[in-house]
């Protein structure tokens, strides 16, 4: 193993670069102790002190090289001799470095207190050395050899027994104000995490956070707790390198805030393959629920877990988490105590339900208090509970969730940030400023003359808070928007600081795409977080939306229907200025007074009487390529063969049964989704109810104006019912197949054990269930083809192998499913080559080719075609027999007409039912 350390070689003194010192230099004796007592060295906090019990374990994995647990405790030890055997503040400059890390273990080891800054926020360091006056400060200096600044040989403060960090209540702000966490606050709360997650030896986690947020410290100190490897990096989750690294090293466990997941979903994480990746966590804010079941589900079928967890710096970072297990049936819940925690709901006076109230929080991880003075590091416990300024409720099933806030603490890329720090920062800097949270943005409003510059401010509070510019937005105002009483009017902030209209203009097409949801799938709850199956979308509003999605966007990316609307939007072609429009040319004022129209599908930003400069071809090429998805095409295609034969114009049978296999495919993709399972449920019952309603009103009528049917037809009975095989009475054996194998799996999947199952054996259990349509495919034990090909336990085979071709990821997955289909269809339609083989290639098509490609003309007919492939079905029976024979295309186009016309009518009726 390489050692990323190398020996000192300058005797301890002031400010000398850093490294472990041999065990022959001892750290001199101070020769003052404050307040003339001995030597105090508490116990320090265990799991610091007990690296060497892993031996020759990795511990590190750097750039440089890896580092084991029996190397990293001696350099730890060396590092605390250095610290001296009197307790001095340590202020550490974090950073996800190994020489960091050691003097963190090393202070914490020999029980001196370390007050964790930001290594790359100099104003931050300069604040809080000013504040605190620390003994120590270790950090990198301007050639990156590390230091310690050894300003006090014996501390000039009065340190409290028990204290072992200091961390920042507020983001990286420099704020005075800090959390005291004591040894036992450290210790325990690390070993909950680690039991709850299961952490053990064979774990790798990566540094994805930085060292000094509570969240990344807790990865640290839970994963060395347990004598599990840590990935040092500071490189982020969007870098390949980061993945190459995280590969090579075998990487577990990967950590992040909201915006990594922002990050995860623009890199494709979804597509990776990472086969030793057991865990992903979430904390540092609010993930939306849509979001969680999303990557829930992922982990399912990727074999990892999503754990979502909530906490506070003031619990020394966790207080609750959400089971993995519950992470798709509950993905609102914060989820259930830490192991040696527990939560109280405080009532709150002005709360109306009594259901809700303050979430307080009670266990050894929380904080000994605050300290805003180096008097207050004296201290001991002055909070036995935390008071989180939550407002929650605790579920019937026993989960706490989150409803809203009482405090004005808010969370922005997951750093909290109080609003009041960032005031009286800027007032440092000449600025009166008023400042609140806006969504995911900070909005600040200001005055002050020359020194209130907008995009200044913005990077000075960026600077400042450790947070993107992009999530900061700054409006100079002649005066500050005040309430009757004088108080600030932070809702004005709000709509002040809002962007101008043709900065919102992406917005607005958020806003344009949650109406068209919200129309569509008749769901006014549609937010940008959305997706198409997130909403109950099924295959009979799929086309519909697609081809409306088409028209708004030009063009869908693959699997648009998992995506939420804000990665519709983002796909979009970016908005273009006017020609000539260049910076500084069309000053803001006037920008804001255009009004702005969208350019249909090219989605340009259209000001009145201006050029409209092109998208650049390079930016739209998934949108000039055009393709058709397999399965359209295939209910398209299918339909217009099962009409055109039952004329006949010719003679081509086998689109139905083609169409089953296309149903279960479908079945998989919009109703087993990462929902809940009550969600699942109520999505799937819906489905049945718009297939069975108008097919019931439809066949209804038939049974009494033709007399051709038996009142069996009306209520989808007859294939239960009849035994023969007269042509009339099985006419609609289709939509009965389709509802009997719907409600089955309805009742089947209500049932946790079997929904659970599904859900881990995504690929599995359709492929069981295919073995089981295999039994109704033939008579056993003979296997003689015997069987009537159009009775629903006859053709369940079909559906499974959709349902299993929605599921197939593997080369060898689709072949299996193409070698039963090879050896299952041949004799199901006795002597009929050419409907077995249509059969064949339908499916064979389904199973290995996704899209095909087309044009644009083409896929709105097939569109139109396929979202009405049900209605055209059902109505065609009654539409062709009045058209003469001599007309036998006359026939097809009425055919296909009314029942286009059918659609229409019957899916706003349904709607609205």
């Amino acid at each position: 193993m390489i050692d990323p350390f190398g020996p000192l070689q300058a005797p301890p003194t002031v400010s000398t670069p850093w490294a472990a010192p041999p065990a022959s230099v001892p750290f001199p004796e101070p020769s003052v102790r404050p307040h003339d007592a001995p030597p105090v060295r508490p116990h320090g906090v265990p799991f610091a002190r007990e690296l060497a019990a892993y031996g020759d374990r990795v511990a590190l994995i750097t750039p440089e090289g890896e580092l084991s647990y029996r190397r990293l405790a001696e350099r730890v030890a060396a590092t605390a001799e250095r610290l001296g055997p009197v307790r001095r503040l340590v202020l550490l400059a974090g950073g996800n470095r190994a020489d960091a890390l050691v003097v963190h273990l090393a202070a914490l080891s020999a029980g001196h207190p370390v007050l964790l800054v930001p290594g790359d926020n100099d104003s931050a360091i300069h604040a809080l050395t000013a504040a605190y006056d620390p003994d120590v400060v270790a950090r990198p200096n301007d050639h990156g050899t590390w230091t310690l600044d050894e300003r006090h040989p014996s501390s000039s403060h009065t340190l409290h027994p028990d204290l072992a960090l200091l961390l920042s209540t507020s983001g990286s702000t420099g704020s005075p104000k800090l959390v005291r966490l004591s040894h036992e606050n450290v210790q325990a709360n690390a070993e909950s995490i680690a039991t709850y997650l299961g952490i053990s030896e064979t774990d790798r986690a990566a540094t994805t956070l930085p060292m000094q947020y509570c969240y990344g410290l807790s990865v640290v100190h839970s994963h060395l707790l347990r004598g599990a490897g840590l990935i040092l990096t500071d490189r982020s989750v969007s870098e390949p390198a980061f993945w190459a690294e995280f590969r090579t090293a075998r990487g577990t466990s990967l950590a992040g805030v909201p915006y990594t997941f922002d990050l995860l979903d623009r890199i494709g994480f979804e597509r990776m393959r990472l086969p030793h990746l057991r865990r992903v966590t979430q904390a540092g804010g609010r993930l939306a629920p849509e979001r969680v079941a999303r990557y829930a589900e992922l982990g399912r079928r990727s074999g990892w877990e999503l754990f979502v967890m909530y906490g506070q710096t003031e619990a020394t970072a966790r207080m609750a988490y959400l089971p993995p297990h519950l992470a798709t049936e509950r993905p609102e819940a914060v989820g259930v105590p830490i192991p040696g925690g527990s939560f109280r709901l405080h009532p709150v006076d002005d709360q109306g339900d009594p259901g809700i109230g303050e979430l307080v929080y009670s266990g050894p991880n929380v904080m000994l208090g605050y300290a805003e003075s180096p008097a207050d590091l004296s201290l001991g416990r002055t909070v036995r509970e935390l008071h989180t300024g939550d407002l929650a409720r605790r579920a019937p099933d026993g989960l706490y969730e989150i409803v809203g806030r009482r405090s004005r603490f808010v969370k922005i890329v997951g750093l909290r940030i109080e609003p009041q720090r960032v005031e009286a920062l800027l007032e440092r800097h000449g600025v009166t400023a008023y400042c609140t949270a806006d969504g995911d943005a900070l909005a600040v409003a200001a005055v002050g003359g020359k020194a209130a510059d907008g995009d200044r401010l913005r990077r000075l509070v960026a600077d400042e808070c450790g947070i993107p510019a992009r999530a900061i937005r700054v409006r100079v105002l002649a005066e500050l928007p005040r309430l009757a009483a004088g108080k600030p009017d932070y809702e004005a902030v709000r709509r002040l600081t809002r962007p101008a209209p043709e900065e919102v203009a992406e917005a607005g097409l958020a806003r344009d795409l949650c109406r068209l949801y919200a129309e569509i799938l008749d769901r006014a709850d549609a937010t940008e977080d959305s997706s198409f199956v997130s909403l109950g979308g099924d295959s009979l509003s799929y086309v519909e939306m697609s081809l409306r999605l088409e028209e708004a966007l030009g063009g869908l990316p693959a699997h648009w229907h998992t995506k939420p609307i804000r990665e519709l939007r983002a796909l979009a072609a970016p908005v273009t200025e006017p020609a000539g429009a260049e910076a500084g040319e069309v000053p803001e004022a006037e920008r804001a007074r255009r009004p702005i129209r969208w350019n249909g599908r090219n989605r340009t930003r259209s000001h009145t009487g201006t050029h409209i400069s092109k998208t650049p071809r390079s930016s739209r090429s998934w949108r000039t390529r055009r393709t058709l998805e397999t399965g359209v095409a295939l209910r398209a295609v299918g339909i217009v063969l099962i009409v055109a034969s039952h004329i006949p114009v010719f003679s081509i049978q086998g689109g139905a049964h083609v169409l089953i296999g296309v149903a279960g495919f479908n079945f998989a993709r919009f109703h087993l989704t990462g929902a809940e399972r009550r969600a699942r449920l109520r999505h799937l019952w819906r489905g049945i109810a718009r297939l069975a309603v108008p097919s019931v009103a439809w066949i209804a009528g038939a049974v009494a104006l033709t007399g051709l049917y038996d009142p069996a037809n009306a209520l989808l009975l007859n294939s239960l019912l009849d035994q023969g095989t007269e042509r009339p009475e099985w006419h609609y054996w289709f939509v009965e197949a389709l509802v009997y194998f719907l409600v089955v799996l309805a009742v089947l999947m209500a049932v946790p054990l079997l929904d659970r199952l599904e859900r881990r054996y995504a690929f599995g259990v359709p492929l069981a269930l295919l073995a089981v349509g295999l039994i109704g495919r033939y008579d056993l034990p003979d296997l003689a083809p015997a069987r009537f090909h159009l009775g629903p336990t006859v053709v369940f085979w079909l559906f499974a192998l959709g349902w299993a071709a929605a599921r197939a990821t593997t080369v060898r997955q689709r072949s299996l499913l193409t070698a039963v289909l090879l050896l299952a269809l041949p004799g199901l339609f006795h002597d009929q080559p050419l409907r077995t083989t249509l059969v064949v290639a339908g499916l064979t098509l389904l199973i290995w080719v996704p899209t095909l490609p087309s044009l644009g003309p083409l896929n709105r007919i097939a569109g139109i075609l396929a979202s009405s492939s049900l209605y055209i079905y059902l109505t065609h029976f009654q539409v062709y027999p009045r058209v003469p024979d001599d007309f036998p295309l006359l026939a097809l186009f009425a055919s296909l007409a009314v029942g286009i016309g059918y659609a229409a009518v019957a899916t706003r009726v349904v709607r609205r039912l």
